[in-house]
């Protein structure tokens, strides 16, 4: 039987805030797109209302790394929904859980998220803590949902991040690994070359997101973990 993890209080968020000395950024800068260009939450709300979404799909859900993912493509195996929204904390996910995760009843989600946090000062400890309280959401109103964690990227435009970034997949793999509906994907260590440092050729300009080579490696990476969690929800 899965464990059952219990929700982070208000209360307690608030002293982990002040442990950790960074808040959250306002999750309103989501609720609705000032020039159309980007994909906010406003946007998933139009697409549901006009399209019909799959039932017992893969959530795909968390920052520009989800978003820029061509998950329908790599993954035809299973239907798919994608909810990425470009500079997304977790926190933000865990704000509009109910609008980008528990809508949808989805039979798995993939989360990735954790890099924008690091890059605007969250301490390794409070992205864990952020990533606990979206897996409490998940296990109180999903039960049986598992949930696979993407590593977060060591890339070439945040190497100097990379240490609290490999500090916070550390945590969060050390912590999934002791339920059995919790999976970590390592899409990190492939990503560094022969010395150590991110392989250029897995970016785009900006040497932040994903190239195509990138998303080859991370769909690699992460099919067989899908399929393992798949296979366990039957």
């Amino acid at each position: 039987m899965r464990a059952i993890i219990t929700l982070i209080s208000p209360l307690l968020m608030g002293m982990i805030t002040l442990l950790t000395g960074q808040a959250d950024p306002d999750p309103a800068r989501f609720a609705k797109s000032p020039d159309g260009d980007e994909v906010y939450i406003e946007s998933f709300e139009y697409w549901d209302e006009k399209n019909s979404v799959p039932d017992d799909a893969v959530l795909f859900v968390g920052s520009s790394s989800i978003r820029k993912w061509p998950t329908s493509r790599y993954f035809p195996f299973v239907p798919v929904i994608n909810r990425g929204f470009g500079g997304s904390h977790i926190s933000d996910v865990n704000y509009y859980f109910d609008k980008t995760v528990l809508k949808y009843a989805p039979r798995a989600i993939v989360l990735y998220a954790g890099d924008n946090d690091i890059a605007s000062g969250k301490s390794a400890l409070r992205v864990f803590e952020d990533y606990k309280s979206f897996v409490a959401r998940v296990n109180e109103k999903l039960p049986v949902t598992p949930i696979i964690f993407i590593s977060i990227k060591p890339s070439l435009r945040r190497w100097s991040f990379w240490p609290v970034m490999e500090k916070t997949n550390t945590l969060i793999k050390t912590y999934a690994n002791k339920y059995p509906a919790l999976y970590y994907a390592d899409t990190a260590t492939p990503m560094l070359n022969a010395a150590g440092q991110p392989n250029p050729a897995l970016f785009v300009s900006d040497s932040l997101h994903l190239s195509q080579h990138g998303y080859d490696l991370w769909s690699a990476r992460l099919e067989p973990v899908l399929k393992q969690a798949l296979q366990a929800v039957r």
